[in-house]
């Protein structure tokens, strides 16, 4: 594995991965174990989450996908919401990067981060496969990132749409691939 990889753990946080239901377990359990070995192999782990300040002033009215979003959320603890699930947290040193829309990249300074590591190369764990997965893909390719998705360290809220996601879409911008083949490399 070249030194210029990071692994990102994407949205894996406590107000997301309750959503997930049934699959939570499977999913927290694949990404601790690319976690694990990301750290054995001393690929840094960047933690990347999606906050808001307190009463989201972030969020148009006019974005359809977080503003229905704003007034359930108005009373919520944006502290809370945007803590790395306790099953995969973050050791000392490791980053925690706040996003303010789909795309890892969108509204922090990911970029940045990557730049000062030296990294090319970003493999991509994450909660959805249809939101932070996809934008982060896209955007990564578009900014001429090597990219490894691990297809079993993501998951959708429709297990189709990660399917074809997976085997159809990010095939053409990405290497799609297990956690435990990735961990052998």
């Amino acid at each position: 594995m070249e030194n210029n990889t990071a692994l990102l753990v994407m949205d894996m946080q406590a107000g997301i991965v309750p959503m997930l239901q049934g699959m939570a377990p499977a999913l927290l359990g694949n990404v601790s174990k690319a976690i694990a070995s990301a750290r054995v192999k001393k690929i840094p782990v960047i933690y990347v989450v999606v906050g808001f300040r307190q009463g989201m002033p972030e969020v148009s009215t006019n974005n359809k996908g977080f503003a229905p979003s704003k007034e359930r959320m108005a009373g919520m603890n944006m502290a809370d919401f945007m803590t790395v699930h306790p099953d995969i947290a973050p050791q000392a040193g490791e980053l925690i990067i706040t996003k303010r829309r789909v795309s890892s990249f969108t509204g922090s300074d990911l970029e940045v981060v990557l730049r000062a590591f030296g990294i090319q190369h970003v493999v991509l764990t994450g909660i959805a496969t249809s939101g932070v997965v996809l934008s982060t893909t896209r955007e990564a390719s578009d900014k001429d990132y090597k990219i490894t998705i691990l297809s079993d360290g993501c998951a959708d809220g429709d297990e189709e749409v990660h399917r074809v996601l997976m085997t159809k879409v990010f095939p053409r911008q990405a290497d799609v691939i297990m956690v435990e083949e990735w961990s052998k490399l």
